[in-house]
């Protein structure tokens, strides 16, 4: 069996707390983002060492070295959807899907240790972008392609989510 494409609108994470994993985008900032990111990354790698970590736990999810290769290319996207959003007035992100890009990149194939590696190195780069951002440009903004409008703040909010859901996904 394939993998559902995923296709729900997490954006009501900015609102309320995840009931599946607790994370709560309220508090989340791009400081928070520097000091999170770093603390996050050595689940990660925890994870992606299981000797079961290429076996999807049924055929419709993912393997946690799949959830791995995407967190580490969710690292890349925000970090850049980041750069957009300081570089450009009111960018437009274009749409990344995730289900394509784990296809294209052949998440399944790939090397544990090498994502690992790969996701700290991200994950490091991506922790020192949004520590770098100064507060007055916290409220400088962008749109998703499907017209959601997100702040540098609530960008972070939604950005941190998906990497603790992915987290609680592979439970780690």
């Amino acid at each position: 069996m394939a993998i559902i494409p995923e296709d729900k609108d997490w954006t009501w994470v900015l609102e309320r707390s995840c009931p599946e994993c607790g994370f709560s985008a309220a508090t989340a900032t791009p400081a928070t983002a520097a000091t999170t990111i770093p603390a996050l990354l050595p689940r990660w790698q925890m994870a992606l060492r299981r000797a079961n970590a290429e076996e999807r736990p049924d055929p419709g999810t993912w393997s946690v070295l799949e959830y791995g290769a995407h967190v580490r290319d969710v690292f890349d996207v925000f970090a850049a959807r980041l750069d957009l959003m300081l570089n450009e007035d009111n960018p437009t992100f274009a749409n990344w899907d995730q289900d394509q890009a784990a296809l294209d990149g052949d998440y399944s194939a790939l090397d544990p240790e090498d994502v690992s590696k790969e996701l700290v190195h991200n994950g490091l780069d991506a922790a020192d972008a949004f520590g770098a951002v100064p507060e007055n440009q916290w409220q400088r903004r962008g749109l998703r392609s499907n017209g959601s409008e997100f702040t540098v703040v609530t960008l972070t909010g939604y950005f941190l989510h998906d990497l603790v859901h992915h987290l609680h996904d592979v439970d780690a």
